[in-house]
């Protein structure tokens, strides 16, 4: 009777734990919309529940306070794009599937979640200030750098050839170059998704060296001009053998 008697509480204990975890990812995609419109510094909780159907009383039960609302939010986006790109890895057939899919995907989700991902580099900029929120920035970007090496570590099974750069260098060059496309996109440039696919697709074509060793080059790719001749920005740098360098690729199979 007694062990009966705790397996129901368990159980209870159970249901309890997970209505409760429902009901804040309820919440947070009830929020998500006006923290990503205004941005962090502009609201507030009660601006939240004025936004939607839950009251100011039921946020604060659920979330201690903003903060840890905008976490929620962008943690629970951020699990609905890592589960988007790893299928894409999993199903791409070939190097160029394989560029075509992720292109197209990161241009798709510049076009539709342009004020999501606002969001998430305002919290990238918060917590450059706060320091109550570096620890899960730190751990958010991440798992965005996972997510990169998985795509371009596949790239690289796909064709044979070894990766340049260290995983922390291929995010943020893919993480700048989407930043970058982002804000042209909310400025008006109505090419930015078109352009960002087009980046995309050549970089990852371009971050593979054939018969490199397999330890990473910190510095990243040494690339050629169509000359070839080091890029100004490369030139600089100390001499390389030439089994060190690759030229950009002239086109995308």
């Amino acid at each position: 009777m007694t062990e009966t008697a705790e397996t129901s509480r368990e159980r209870i204990e159970r249901r309890q734990v997970d209505k409760f975890s429902e009901r804040r990812s309820q919440l947070a995609s009830a929020a998500l919309h006006t923290l990503a419109q205004l941005g962090y510094a502009r609201t507030s909780l009660r601006d939240i529940a004025q936004n939607s159907e839950f009251s100011h009383g039921v946020l604060h039960y659920y979330f201690s306070d903003k903060q840890e609302l905008l976490v929620h939010c962008v943690r629970q986006y951020e699990a609905e794009c890592v589960t988007r790109y790893d299928e894409i890895v999993t199903s791409a057939g070939s190097a160029a599937e394989l560029r075509s899919a992720f292109s197209a995907a990161m241009a798709r989700t510049l076009r539709t979640d342009a004020a999501v991902h606002r969001l998430y580099y305002d919290l990238r900029n918060q917590s450059l200030f706060e320091e109550s929120f570096r620890a899960e920035m730190l751990d958010l970007d991440q798992r965005r750098e996972e997510m990169i090496w998985k795509v371009v570590s596949r790239q690289a099974e796909f064709t044979g050839t070894m990766l340049a750069p260290s995983p922390a260098v291929a995010y943020a060059i893919f993480d700048g170059l989407f930043q970058y496309a982002l804000l042209r996109h909310l400025a008006g440039h109505e090419q930015a998704a078109i352009e960002l696919r087009d980046n995309v697709a050549y970089l990852l074509a371009s971050l593979t060296v054939a018969g490199q060793p397999r330890r990473p080059l910190p510095a990243g790719p040494l690339l050629l001009d169509r000359g070839g001749s080091l890029l100004p920005d490369l030139a600089r740098r100390p001499a390389v053998p030439p089994s060190r360098t690759t030229a950009l690729p002239d086109a995308i199979p």
